[in-house]
């Protein structure tokens, strides 16, 4: 990916963040020289790694599955708030528009989870990962032929991240007056997405 130097994020801390807010993720693998890509739920483990350790699962029918199986080395993209920025938010005159935004690249190569009672925790983790902010949370209680035919159906992975790149595009070339302009603008929008990015960039205006 390429970073610019204003806008590479080096705290570790920032990126697990990033990872955990954002974390249904495109997976990206290269099949016959071409990119394969799919989406899925992944869970960080933080502790295990000097980047960490990502846990996720896919069909088992998925062709995607059989590369991660076979070691291929695999991108994780978690894109985190992003927006168009007008320049009619600026305080300077000469400028065009520009998109910020914030975003990780991790990359490993996959482990399968060879033990079934580990994937069943990984999938319980998963499921209380989701549904313990909930009003009514789903408990998650099902017949054990059901469940087992579904653990059929699928291959969990454990991915040691090697590489970890991070992104925050946030106005870093401009004057704090053009940022602030940017923030407000930001926050006059009904997006959730472009509130979460004000509010990122509202952090950075008294560090920068």
């Amino acid at each position: 990916m390429y970073i610019p130097k204003a806008n590479q994020v080096t705290d570790l801390e920032e990126s697990f963040g990033v990872i955990r807010q954002n974390s249904f993720a495109t997976i990206v693998t290269i099949a016959d020289g071409l990119p394969i890509a799919n989406h899925a739920p992944i869970l960080l483990d933080a502790a295990r790694g000097p980047y960490g350790t990502l846990i996720t699962h896919l069909a088992r029918a998925n062709p995607q599955a059989a590369q991660l199986a076979a070691g291929q080395e695999a991108l994780f993209i978690f894109q985190g708030p992003h927006a168009y920025i007008s320049p009619s938010w600026y305080e300077a005159e000469l400028a065009v528009p520009t998109w910020n935004y914030v975003v990780v690249h991790a990359y490993g190569q996959a482990q399968v989870i060879e033990d079934e009672r580990e994937l069943r925790n990984q999938l319980q983790l998963l499921v209380h990962t989701y549904e313990s902010g909930r009003a009514n949370p789903w408990p998650g209680q099902l017949p054990e032929d059901y469940m087992g035919k579904l653990i059929r159906g699928i291959i969990g992975f454990e991915i040691p991240i090697g590489r970890l790149e991070s992104k925050a595009k946030l106005s870093q070339n401009r004057s704090r007056t053009d940022r602030a302009g940017v923030v407000e603008g930001l926050r006059d929008s009904p997006s959730e997405t472009e509130q979460a990015l004000a509010q990122l960039m509202e952090a950075q205006l008294n560090t920068w």
